[in-house]
């Protein structure tokens, strides 16, 4: 496969242009303005955040990819699908109002919202995954797949389980009805080493499916009634809660590779990535820690794979941020630095293979240009 182009921009501007200007002169120049939209759905996939939440992406971002839509002739809608874990987002009801809450709405953006898989994440369709070994089906939103185009705008950032969050991570994941998302999740579920647990219950408050249990003031997480979402191990400041089949991070990895594929497969996409707040962990948190790495810039891309792999390489070439999760991991005596910056701020994902494997299946390719507007 030949290399694929990933267009960048960093956050410079001067006097008589803005960020703004700045991202649809990044877009038009990687080729959005290439795709037929007239008279077109266009679906803008993003995460609206978590409410608590500072790190996603800023509506007049969103904004400025709309009126790019709407230029060419598309009707866009902003959509994402609901959550496994309670949070305000796991019914599209609650979902809008933190959307709103957020700032997304329509005099913000200048579209509308649809929830893609339904009021109460059931409205989904069963789509086939060309090239799957883990996925023959994937369970996807029904709104996300009636686009006629399909557009993702992912905030690039680490991530708890997967390593990093970004376009593979957002479509895969993100597109996912509640089922999809469960079907993910499901090689592995976590277990608690009691010797580390402090009895703090912050893991309980955070898991959606009432699966946390104590004795003895220790956690014990229900195997039946857990759904494998992971929330619980990004909870534990004690690194108490792992997943005890070594394998699941990177079988999770896979199965969102799979998954993109299908969303993507058989329509015009284009994928951008803003490397901005780059916070440890997944904007589905009803907060966002200090940034571990500095603001790098904006990605677009056709391709998916190449712009992950390329939004990885820029950020390991940063140094860490002081007082951040990577710094005080990195300062710890003794600390076995895996060179990796996603890795060092999180120590057990497997990120490397979710890139190889949507390689293997011809998601995209990790092999890339990167042009500089």
């Amino acid at each position: 496969m030949e290399k694929s182009n990933v267009y960048f921009s960093d956050f410079r501007v001067g006097p008589g242009s803005n960020l703004l200007i700045k991202l649809q002169k990044l877009c038009k120049a990687a080729g959005i303005q290439d795709i037929d939209m007239d008279g077109k759905f266009v679906a803008i996939k993003m995460h609206f955040g978590e409410l608590g939440n500072l790190a996603f992406i800023r509506p007049n971002y969103i904004k400025a990819i709309a009126d790019m839509v709407k230029e060419q002739g598309g009707m866009p809608f902003l959509t994402d699908c609901n959550t496994l874990y309670p949070g305000s987002r796991k019914n599209a009801l609650e979902h809008l109002d933190c959307a709103n809450l957020n700032g997304f709405n329509t005099i913000t953006t200048g579209c509308q919202i649809i929830i893609g898989d339904g009021l109460r994440g059931t409205d989904d369709i069963s789509v086939p995954v060309a090239n799957g070994e883990y996925v023959k089906e994937a369970m996807i939103g029904r709104a996300v797949m009636d686009a006629d185009v399909f557009i993702s705008v992912s905030h690039f950032k680490g991530h708890e389980m997967t390593g990093f969050g970004g376009a593979i991570k957002n479509i895969g994941m993100g597109c996912g009805s509640r089922a999809g998302k469960m079907d993910q999740h499901s090689s592995g579920k976590p277990l608690v080493d009691p010797e580390l647990c402090r009895g703090c219950r912050r893991c309980a408050r955070e898991c959606g499916s009432d699966a946390i249990l104590f004795q003895n003031n220790k956690a014990i997480i229900d195997q039946e009634l857990c759904k494998g979402c992971g929330r619980c191990i990004g909870a534990c400041a004690f690194d108490a809660i792992g997943v005890p089949q070594w394998d699941a991070g990177e079988v999770l990895g896979r199965k969102m590779a799979e998954y993109t594929q299908a969303v993507c497969a058989g329509r015009p996409c284009f994928h951008i990535s803003l490397a901005m707040d780059i916070s440890p962990n997944c904007d589905c948190h009803g907060e966002n820690d200090a940034p571990i790495l500095p603001d790098v810039g904006m990605f677009a891309s056709f391709d998916p794979v190449a712009l992950d792999q390329a939004c990885v390489d820029a950020c390991q070439r940063q140094a860490p941020m002081p007082n951040s999760q990577l710094a005080d991991n990195l300062a710890q005596a003794g600390w076995h630095c895996h060179h990796d910056h996603f890795k060092d701020s999180n120590p057990n994902v497997r990120w490397k293979e979710t890139l190889e494997h949507a390689e293997k299946i011809g998601v995209g390719t990790r092999e890339y240009e990167l042009v500089v507007v």
